[in-house]
Order: C-alpha cells, then sequence, then structure tokens
C-alpha cells in the first residue's frame, strides 16, 4: 500500500526562494521522509539548533510545503510535509534576476554534496550491509538530449516507488536512502553545444 502523491510543479519565485536554502530543503526532506516531527527532531536530524529549524519550518508552511499539525499532548508542536515531492523547470521560472531556480538547484546539490561528505566521514559507523552497498557511479555518456531525457525518465519510473513519503509497505530492515542523480552537458569536452 502507499500514500497518494502531492507532487506539485513549483513555478512561483517565492516558493522557489523559499526553498533555496539548504537547511530548508533538508527539513523538508526530513519531514517528507520520517513523516511528523517536532523542530527539536527536525533540529536533531538535520544538525541545525531547534530556533533555526523552528524559523525555517515557519518560512515554509508560510508556502504551504508544510504545516503544523495537532499534538496528542498539548505541549509539543510537530510539523508534517504537505507535499510528497516536487518539481520545477529552471526555464519556464523567472524572478527578479531570473535565478530562483537556478538558486533552488544549487542548494540542492550543495545539500546533497554534504550529505554524502558527512556520510563518507562517518561511514564505518554505518551497519555492513549498507556499506557493502553504498555507492558513487559515474558514467560519462555520448548522448542526444532526448536520450538523456528517457534515462533520466526510466531511472525515475524505478525510483519513484521506494520514494519514502508515499510508500507505506516498507519491509522490516528498510531505512531512509538517499539516490541523487546530475544529468547536465560535459560543455567543456565539446565544441559549443548547438
Amino acid at each position: 500500500m502507499t500514500t497518494a502523491e502531492n507532487r506539485p510543479h513549483l513555478d512561483d519565485p517565492a516558493v522557489l526562494d523559499a526553498l533555496a536554502h539548504p537547511v530548508r530543503l533538508d527539513l523538508l526532506s526530513y519531514l517528507m521522509s520520517e513523516g511528523p516531527a517536532t523542530a527539536s527532531e527536525c533540529a536533531r536530524a538535520v544538525g541545525d539548533t531547534p530556533s533555526n529549524s523552528s524559523y525555517h519550518l515557519r518560512v515554509l508552511a508560510r508556502h504551504g510545503l508544510v504545516e503544523a499539525v495537532d499534538s496528542t499532548d498539548g505541549r509539543q508542536r510537530p510539523w508534517r510535509a504537505i507535499i510528497t515531492g516536487f518539481s520545477t523547470d529552471a526555464d519556464a521560472v523567472a524572478d527578479a534576476d531570473g535565478m530562483g531556480a537556478a538558486r533552488l538547484a544549487a542548494a540542492s546539490v550543495q545539500l546533497d554534496y554534504q550529505l554524502a561528505r558527512e556520510y563518507l566521514r562517518t561511514r564505518e559507523q554505518v551497519a555492513e550491509p549498507w556499506r557493502d552497498i553504498d555507492a558513487h557511479i559515474n558514467y560519462g555518456l555520448r548522448v542526444t538530449p532526448t536520450e538523456l531525457r528517457t534515462i533520466l525518465e526510466q531511472i525515475d519510473a524505478i525510483a519513484r516507488p521506494y520514494i519514502a513519503a508515499i510508500r507505506d509497505d516498507a519491509p522490516d530492515g528498510a531505512a531512509a536512502a538517499t539516490l541523487s542523480i546530475l544529468a547536465f552537458p560535459r560543455v567543456s569536452f565539446e565544441r559549443p553545444l548547438l
């Protein structure tokens, strides 16, 4: 059984600007993967302070990405992600300087590499079955834009059933994992691309 997917296409420059911050992206990712959590729990998960996490959660809430949920004890204030993922189109989004989507992409790449560095620093503390499967794979492809799009669509189709925010049937032993894919032309290797 899986939860319904809520993956909006984000094109509001203000929302993109709000997400163009690695801590906010990490908080949103944590809530999408792990479910409701307090600002203190979020802070521990992303390596931030509770007050700073609370601030960033309120920013995300103002843009309709997370919301506060009713507390079972009346004292704690948990937050939950409203979305299960999102997409953007860098060419279709224009803000004051035309860089909203580019800033979001840069923040996302920054977060991906920060998480990879943190994992490698503590890798020996990770259980052996997980260390045996961790990977950094790089393929030097020669493709057309259409072929690259096809590859990315196929990878998405394979990975989508395992997205934490929508997967309710994870077997025992399942844990949060990150799969990050970068795809772009190597313009320095080629003559100018047309």
